[in-house]
């Protein structure tokens, strides 16, 4: 991983490092939970198959590991003047997206599915975090991995994060959102009153 050049605040770059590390472990342990509680038969009223799954998401993450492991995409370490803002907004965007990740994984419970999947007993879920953006767990990916590229000053996680992952995740949420907006009539109303990935500013 990077070496931060500023041995007075090595305490604060050693912490950043940590949390990065405890939010993706904290999330990988949340989706093998999904997993162990799926349902895998005999309640589902329609499934597409999505190339945007567990196992892509799973891929893109082990590619920024990569990326920043090698240090590809690396920014010099500017003054602690910009430096220090830089960490502090990227360990924002992890631990928010780590939070909301976990939240609406449970808040969605057995609503998860790792295909595009609405079940027979389907529940329309919009309260919690759902009722700040539609999509939290793709919106909380999205918000860690700039947080990461942020931390770790990372132009090339950033830019994959933008330009590969971003529009992944809108690809399959509106997967979903075909299929939900079918099932649910009051699904409409939710969509035009709630953020896909990003809460929406209230126009007075």
């Amino acid at each position: 991983m990077p070496d931060f050049p500023h041995a007075p605040l090595d305490w604060f770059y050693f912490i950043a490092v940590k949390v990065v590390v405890l939010c993706t472990a904290a999330v990988l342990a949340a989706v093998a939970w999904n997993f162990l509680r799926a349902r895998f038969s005999g309640q589902v009223a329609e499934q597409q198959r999505s190339p945007v799954a567990t196992g892509t998401m799973l891929l893109f993450t082990f590619g920024v590991y990569w990326l920043l492991s090698r240090h590809i995409g690396d920014l010099p370490r500017p003054g602690l003047a910009v430096d220090i803002p830089l960490v502090s907004l990227g360990l924002v965007l992890m631990v928010m997206g780590c939070a909301v990740n976990l939240l609406g994984r449970l808040r969605l419970g057995r609503n998860w599915a790792n295909q595009v999947t609405v079940y027979e007993d389907q529940t329309l879920v919009t309260g919690g975090v759902f009722g700040v953006v539609r999509h939290p767990l793709y919106a909380s990916l999205i918000w860690m991995f700039y947080g990461a590229g942020l931390i770790y000053l990372n132009y090339a996680a950033l830019l994959a994060t933008t330009f590969v992952f971003v529009p992944a995740m809108y690809y399959r949420a509106k997967q979903e959102e075909t299929l939900l907006a079918a099932q649910f009539t009051e699904y409409e109303a939710y969509r035009r009153k709630v953020g896909m990935f990003f809460p929406k500013i209230p126009v007075q």
